[in-house]
């Protein structure tokens, strides 16, 4: 049985540490693409009923109207604002999830190549035993022959 990587242990949690933030990372990923799809719709909206304000302003509006439009219009600009505060707030959040999960990764790989050098380490010295008794059998092959030949020639 060949000994066990001593550092073993600080692989496995590296490895689950590095999972969890990955699925971090992807949670983070997810919450920003809707913060940023809402932020789309809300501009969206902005944009159509300013449009529609537009029109209907062409086409006469009395002073209550105008109040409401420019009212309903000043609520979506305060609801975009927060929103785009939002979607920087989830940008920095998803960076941060990112440098976590790169360094969760970056232990990850130290513990790996550690242990990659192990196995490399306890191959060597199997490589090396092998070829011990390899040569132990070829010597008692060759004195084998040679008692053997020895005695024949006497």
């Amino acid at each position: 049985m060949s000994p066990r990587f001593h550092l073993q242990p600080l692989l496995d949690l590296a490895q689950t540490r590095t999972d969890e933030a990955a699925r971090q990372l992807g949670e983070l990923v997810a919450a920003e693409r809707d913060v940023a799809q809402k932020l789309q719709m809300l501009e969206d909206y902005r944009r159509e009923y300013n449009d529609r304000f537009v029109e209907a302003a062409r086409e006469g509006l009395s002073p209550d109207a105008w109040r409401n439009y420019g009212a309903f219009i000043t609520r979506l600009d305060e609801a975009i604002l927060a929103q785009r505060k939002l979607a920087e707030q989830s940008q920095q959040l998803t960076a941060q999830g990112q440098q976590h999960w790169l360094a969760q990764r970056n232990k990850l790989k130290a513990f790996d190549t550690l242990s990659q050098r192990h196995q490399a380490g306890l191959a060597r010295i199997e490589a090396r035993q092998e070829q011990k008794m390899a040569d132990e059998h070829a010597a008692r092959l060759g004195r084998a022959r040679l008692d053997g030949d020895g005695g024949a020639h006497d």
